[in-house]
Formats: C-alpha cells, structure tokens, sequence
C-alpha cells in the first residue's frame, strides 16, 4: 500500500511569537513559543503543558524527586495571540510591494509581528 503525503503547512508561528492554546487541558492559556520544532509539528511554549517528572538524584540534581518542565505542543492546538483583538486569529501571509512576506491577520487585516 502506498502511503499518503499530506500537504506540509506553511510554519506561520515562530519562536518568541505570543501564542494562546485553542484545545487541551491548557485551553485558552496564552504564553511565548520557546522553541519550535517543525519536522514534528510541535512546539515549546513558557508556561504551558507542564509536567512532572519523578528523577533519581544524579550529578546535576543531587537531590532529585519531582520536577515540573514544560512539554511540547502540537502546532494545530496553538493559534497567534492578537493583542488587540485579545484572541487567536489565523494567520495568511502576504507580499508586500517591496517583495516581503507579513503575517497579515485574516480578521481584521492587520500585520502581525
């Protein structure tokens, strides 16, 4: 059997985007993107989807137990943080006159950083 290809989306968040979570236990928890891992589709957002882990005392942490870290986050459940609208908006992109790309929202037609 052949496998499908899925047409690969166009990365529109970055890091140090400000982001707000649309589904998960996390739902409507807005943060800054940490990182962003694209070939897994996911990315690290401050704050949000924390977890704990229970670690063995080693050379780094001597005294071990439980430790909370952020864990990453699949791209479809984080929309861009549109401060004026104070929500997520999708985003499309668009050349300017120039030849350069902006991340305009499809709302209210404003470009976003």
């Amino acid at each position: 059997m052949k496998a499908k290809h899925r047409k690969k989306r166009r990365p529109t968040i970055r890091r140090d985007d400000t982001v707000i979570v649309i589904s998960g236990k996390d739902k409507g928890r807005t943060g800054r993107v940490v990182s962003v891992d694209w070939k897994r589709e996911r990315m690290l957002i401050e704050g949000v989807n924390i977890v704990t882990r229970h670690t063995k005392p080693n050379q780094a942490n001597q005294q071990g137990g439980l430790i909370q870290m952020e864990s990453p986050v699949h791209y479809s459940n984080v929309q861009l943080y549109n401060p004026n609208l104070k929500r997520g908006v999708r985003v499309r992109i668009q050349k300017s006159d120039g030849g350069i790309k902006n991340r305009v929202c499809v709302k209210s037609g404003e470009i976003l950083g």
